[in-house]
């Protein structure tokens, strides 16, 4: 019961959402649809991260991961597939549904899991993905166990091999991790860890939520004075201080997050002016790489929006984290435009992540329990 009331919660946030901004509505879904659906199965162009330990692992990505061989990248087809399970659950009578069901079901299948689940336990390949694409993994099977669907149920039961390979791979690493890793693209810990510890609460993992906040407060419990000024690094997608920040206000309880904040990012001002962070502009949507600053507008906004959600309500930050959220949201997903394949195949899926609050409802995990949305 309490996990049908967080699912209407959720997805009737989405919707008013859409109706309060105008930016989000069955014909954005669609159009954020239609960009995985033109790229899940789209083998080229592909920048390929793959270690051949031998002339028989010269083979095409169809091969080598056929479940996650399109969207340019691995992780970007991982997170492609996750946008289509999360809007066929938030429209599930929209147009695009069939084709959306369709192609979860070809790249899902027993046997392309199994062959993932061949190349990540290939010799060579202990660093593969970690931590950005195994989280976005992760989330993927997360959002797959929470949809009560026949095909969702099949589906995550597919996954199953390749999961257990993934959190394998992440409980012998992150004891091992001495230090975080404070950038603004993939090695991220902050961002990756926020994505794990969901997952964890998702699938009833214990000892991986006591092990992620273990970590999580290990590396950030005594941050101070995040240098904000220097954000963004030119290839930035995600921001380094609001990714810490947004892991933290899933670790700690409210009024303690709320000092933790006040040490960690003095510059948020008590005043409610949004113009402490302003949104960036990419110099160039079509260059993979600078394309990213898109990607960071949306992310911050997302941060943005968590990390006020976290803070008690009398907090005098909140009015400048949601006018600044509002910014970074308007100007993000007005990138999403598909024009350019270097931005299109991955930035329609921060834009999903973003309209459909994902993240934010773990923040009082305890006030909707570990299932809910």
């Amino acid at each position: 019961m309490k996990f049908i009331l967080c699912a209407i919660f959720v997805f009737s946030n989405l919707h008013a959402f859409a109706q309060n901004t105008g930016q989000f509505d069955l014909k954005a879904a669609g159009r954020f649809a239609n960009l995985a659906l033109a790229c899940v199965h789209e083998e080229y162009p592909n920048h390929i991260n793959h270690t051949l330990n031998s002339d028989a692992d010269a083979e095409p990505p169809r091969k080598l991961t056929p479940a996650f061989f399109g969207c340019y990248d691995w992780h970007s087809s991982v997170h492609g597939h996750w946008l289509l399970a999360r809007l066929i659950r938030a429209y599930p009578d929209a147009p695009f549904v069939p084709s959306a069901r369709a192609a979860l079901r070809q790249s899902l299948s027993p046997e392309n899991i199994a062959q993932e689940a061949v190349y990540l336990r290939g010799k060579g390949r202990a660093t593969f993905e970690r931590p950005y694409g195994l989280a976005w993994f992760l989330q993927l099977s997360a959002e797959l166990r929470e949809w009560d669907d026949p095909l969702a149920k099949e589906m995550a039961a597919n996954l199953l091999p390749l999961e257990e390979i993934v959190l394998e791979r992440l409980t012998n690493w992150l004891p091992k991790l001495s230090s975080p890793v404070r950038v603004g693209e993939h090695d991220q810990t902050a961002f990756a860890l926020g994505l794990m510890l969901d997952y964890a609460h998702v699938a009833g993992n214990q000892r991986f939520a006591d092990l992620i906040v273990s970590k999580a407060r290990q590396f950030f419990l005594h941050d101070k004075n995040c240098p904000l000024a220097y954000e963004p690094s030119g290839e930035d997608f995600l921001s380094p201080c609001l990714g810490e920040a947004d892991l933290m206000r899933r670790v700690l309880p409210s009024q303690e997050f709320a000092r933790w904040l006040r040490i960690f990012m003095p510059q948020i001002p008590a005043s409610g002016d949004g113009g402490w962070l302003q949104p960036v502009v990419s110099p160039d949507p079509s260059d993979p790489k600078l394309a990213h600053l898109d990607g960071l507008n949306l992310s911050r906004a997302w941060m943005l929006e968590g990390i006020a959600e976290a803070l008690p309500n009398s907090d005098k930050r909140l009015p400048a984290l949601r006018v600044s959220a509002k910014e970074h949201s308007r100007a993000g997903l007005a990138a999403v435009t598909g024009e350019h394949y270097e931005g299109g195949h991955w930035l329609g899926s921060f834009a999903v992540y973003l309209v459909s609050e994902r993240g934010i409802s773990r923040t009082h995990v305890s006030a909707v329990g570990p299932s809910g949305l």
